[in-house]
């Protein structure tokens, strides 16, 4: 499978009872199909996965698979810190018809690189499915290293990763070494970084409710290859970034962020909190402002 273009990691809307508000879900992802996302991810952190029993994680597998109906792939996330969980996971992500498998780091329980590809390998050979990985040492404590990714070249199933480190030596590292591992953008603000160096593809939770504006970044970079356009759609986004990445509300702005499009995509599940008015009024200027922004640079309305 080759991962090219923008991937959403979808939200899970929620009424204020918690319960999944299916009206929202299907809304979000026509926004998304509509807008013209090249793929879209179920059971991501954004769509807070890890604050939701097995029924509902399947469950969501299987309605989204029902609502894309096949418009574009869905690649489902296999995150749990058991191996046997995350093969429980990738087992019925495949029979609910997902196309690929989004495979991270187990949290919380530190593994070694070579633990890491095992696990990695295990989910594969029960699933058979392509995979992205998922290298994010902010929330998992470790990196996958040579080891991991060496180790990991016995299948061809591993033809992605999502590198989200944020560590720039990486992104160098996994383009001149990996080159048989496709580049994917996970840390926002290098996106242009990512796509200077070969990257093919975005996984970006902002794209939730400004797909436009991701895509906008995308065709400057990866398909026309104009990076002086790109750089300046790249900074009429940084603000949003920066406003995203403060203060431990990622998921909260992003629900907001669809809401002002009309979507009501609810209150996060607890421990989380909602958005104060503060960052909510934060959050919609910069959204307006970026939008005209980019507008402006692209001829075309957002």
């Amino acid at each position: 499978m080759q991962f090219e273009g923008i991937y959403t990691p979808i939200v899970t809307p929620f009424h204020d009872d918690f319960t999944c508000n299916k009206e929202a879900l299907a809304q979000t992802v026509e926004l998304l199909v509509s807008a013209g996302v090249h793929g879209i991810i179920v059971a991501g952190s954004t769509g807070e996965y890890y604050a939701q029993t097995e029924k509902e994680r399947i469950w969501m597998m299987g309605h989204c698979a029902e609502l894309i109906n096949g418009r574009v792939p869905m690649i489902v996330g296999t995150g749990a810190i058991r191996t046997e969980d995350s093969i429980r996971f990738a087992e019925a992500a495949k029979s609910q018809g997902a196309d690929a498998l989004l495979v991270a780091t187990p949290p919380y329980a530190y593994p070694t690189g070579r633990e890491i590809a095992l696990h990695a390998l295990a989910i594969d050979r029960a699933a058979n499915l392509p995979v992205m990985l998922y290298n994010y040492p902010g929330r998992m404590s470790v990196n996958m290293d040579e080891e991991t990714l060496d180790r990991l070249g016995r299948s061809p199933n591993f033809c992605a990763i999502k590198e989200s480190s944020g560590d720039i030596n990486r992104l160098h590292m996994l383009a001149r070494d990996y080159p048989h591992i496709a580049l994917s953008c996970g840390m926002d603000d290098q996106a242009l970084e990512f796509f200077a160096w070969g990257a093919r593809s975005w996984v970006c939770a902002g794209s939730n409710f400004a797909p436009e504006a991701h895509l906008a970044l995308y065709q400057a970079c990866a398909v026309e290859g104009d990076f002086t356009k790109g750089r300046a759609i790249m900074s009429a986004m940084l603000p949003l970034m920066s406003v995203l990445e403060q203060g431990g509300k990622f998921v909260q702005c992003i629900k907001y962020g669809l809401t002002l499009r009309g979507i009501d995509a609810g209150p996060p599940r607890k421990p989380l909190q909602p958005l104060n008015k503060d960052d909510k009024r934060q959050l919609a200027e910069v959204i307006r402002t970026m939008n005209t922004t980019i507008s402006n640079i692209t001829g075309e309305a957002i």
